[in-house]
């Protein structure tokens, strides 16, 4: 079977936690910051853990995460 090939955008979003889950970092944080609040803001500078819908798809375009 041939090599696969990772998704590089994919590989830069998501990391693999110790159980297998996959995490991610939230979006709406990169700019128009002035409007969010600051507990808005906070909660979303913290990781948290992707969707199950969307997990198969994303592990099959990392094969090797």
């Amino acid at each position: 079977m041939p090599k696969l090939k990772t998704n590089r955008a994919a590989a830069k979003r998501f990391k693999k936690t110790g159980t297998g889950k996959l995490k991610r970092m939230k979006a709406y944080k990169s700019h128009i910051l002035t409007k969010k609040s600051a507990k808005r803001k906070r909660n979303l500078r913290q990781a948290t853990m992707t969707d199950q819908t969307n997990a198969k798809n994303i592990k099959k375009i990392l094969p090797y995460l």
